[in-house]
């Protein structure tokens, strides 16, 4: 929990001094997580593809979660100013592109954590019309999707069906299309900010989590939480995305690089979130007694029923944007063959 402490301070060294160190050739990538998360290890292996195939022109700087500030409306602003080039955004985003919201729905993606992260990728999602320009017309680019896994839900109160959930204070990231989910599903949602959710639990004002396992462990979310259940309703996604002016400044040879770096990473940020989310949840059994619950089929359904009409809702907030990338989704995840 220490890491988080002074953050405040962190966003007041932020981005004047980050920027005013970079050179033009220095490509600056904020995420939301910290130092050995998914987000950064995905990063990494971006930053490394990135550096050996410019030959050592560009340099891409590393700004975790605290290096830029806490706030993560600070960051999305940041790239939408251009003093990042580069970064996450995932489930706050939907206050800057509404649009991406679609990433938050449940019982939408396939159950299958692979094909997922392919169909989200596939240039029929990633590069199609409404998707992208859901992004650019707010001086953003999305270059790539992270799915870091499924969202897991803990709890002191046991949830096997709806009715369980009822009236649960559970948290939720900033994000008016979660806030409808769990209010379909009978809960209370709340909204704290990240850094102070380990406390808000061990005092009650939370009673509920969603998050990653890997988040869970990293966190000690769990240390406060009699129940950690597994619905598979959702996966975790972060859309890698850049300022629109830098992006449209690359080359043609620069752009077809980032394009490519991201194909190959397809593959590698399945099996990195797959790691470590397997290994994070072994270190949870490992050091607590938390009752582990996989709902089955049916009892998924429950949920899966009253979560379906939230997709009209995130159509009637949004518009026809988002209509059309929740059609071209479904159409996906269809072609796909794969089961939500």
């Amino acid at each position: 929990m220490t890491f988080y402490k002074g953050l405040c301070v962190a966003t007041v060294f932020g981005l004047a001094s980050v920027a005013g160190a970079a050179s033009a050739d220095t490509w600056r990538f904020g995420l939301e997580e910290i130092e050995g998360s998914v987000q950064a290890k995905y990063a990494e292996a971006f930053k490394n593809l990135i550096e050996k195939k410019s030959g050592g022109d560009i340099t891409v700087q590393l700004l975790p979660y605290g290096k830029w500030g806490s706030s993560y409306s600070t960051l999305y602003d940041a790239v939408q100013s251009g003093s990042l080039q580069l970064a996450f955004g995932s489930g706050a985003l939907g206050g800057t592109v509404p649009e991406s919201q679609l990433l938050s729905l449940n019982f939408v993606m396939p159950a299958d954590e692979l094909k997922t992260a392919e169909i989200l990728n596939s240039p029929e999602f990633l590069e199609s019309e409404p998707w992208q320009q859901s992004f650019r017309e707010r001086g953003l680019v999305p270059l790539a999707e992270l799915a870091e896994g499924y969202q897991v839900w803990t709890s002191n109160t046991a949830i096997k069906t709806p009715a369980d959930m009822k009236n649960l204070h559970i948290r939720v990231m900033d994000n008016s299309l979660l806030r409808s989910t769990y209010k379909a599903y009978g809960a209370s949602p709340i909204t704290i900010a990240y850094g102070e959710l380990y406390s808000a639990m061990q005092q009650g004002q939370a009673e509920g989590n969603i998050q990653p396992v890997f988040a869970h462990q990293e966190m000690g979310f769990y240390e406060v939480q009699d129940n950690m259940i597994f619905a598979k309703q959702a996966q975790f996604v972060a859309t890698m995305m850049g300022n629109l002016d830098w992006y449209e400044g690359l080359s043609v040879d620069q752009k077809k690089m980032v394009k490519d770096v991201n194909s190959q990473l397809v593959q590698t940020g399945y099996e990195i979130q797959s790691k470590f989310n397997k290994e994070r949840l072994d270190i949870i059994k490992a050091k607590s007694d938390i009752n582990i619950i996989e709902l089955t089929d049916a009892q998924r359904d429950e949920f899966r029923k009253m979560a379906e009409p939230v997709r009209q809702v995130f159509i009637d907030e949004v518009g026809d944007r988002a209509k059309q990338s929740l059609e071209i989704l479904l159409r996906e995840v269809k072609k796909a063959g794969s089961d939500s």
